[in-house]
């Protein structure tokens, strides 16, 4: 149990998964595919919900005996959880709520002064063009919009209350 933990561990911290090893060391319980699955999936569960919640080892093993867990298998459970829960809870904390750059904002203001439509328009309409990089793939990814003036005075504001209030929290 205590080998297999430290396997699912290493994976959630981004080591990696050996997966010949764990079907080495399952062998003996005679498990298919599917129930080594299953357990890779349950114990990434029980270890990343414990320590996002900062769940201590006593506790663990209490809750994991109560839902029928054997002693020892809970015990081997919770040394493994133990010895990585803080760099498990570092790595979930960076890993969490991500979120894109913006890399540039560029915008022109285009007027229609008439239309084969209409005689007379005189609205102005904002062309808004940006890029935001995607932290998970790196890539640069264009929005372009086209709003209307009374629309891009909204947003202006918004974007300026936004500022001054994280500015206020920094």
């Amino acid at each position: 149990m205590k080998l297999l933990c430290v396997q699912v561990l290493k994976d959630l911290l981004g080591d990696g998964i050996d997966y010949e090893k764990i079907s080495k060391l399952t062998v003996d319980a005679k498990f298919e595919t599917s129930d080594i699955k299953a357990t890779i999936a349950v114990l990434n569960f029980v270890f990343s919900s414990a320590a996002k919640y900062g769940v201590d080892g006593e506790s663990l093993s209490s809750e994991l005996q109560q839902l029928g867990l054997p002693k020892e298998h809970a015990a081997a459970l919770c040394k493994s959880y133990e010895d990585k829960q803080p760099a498990l809870q570092d790595r979930l904390r960076d890993s969490s709520l991500r979120l894109n750059k913006l890399e540039s904002v560029s915008w022109r203001v285009d007027c229609t002064l008439s239309s084969s439509e209409l005689k007379e328009v005189n609205e102005p309409v904002v062309q808004l063009k940006i890029n935001v990089r995607n932290v998970d793939t790196g890539a640069v990814e264009l929005t372009a919009v086209s709003i209307t003036a009374n629309k891009f005075r909204v947003l202006l504001t918004e974007l300026k209350q936004a500022q001054a209030l994280m500015n206020a929290l920094n």
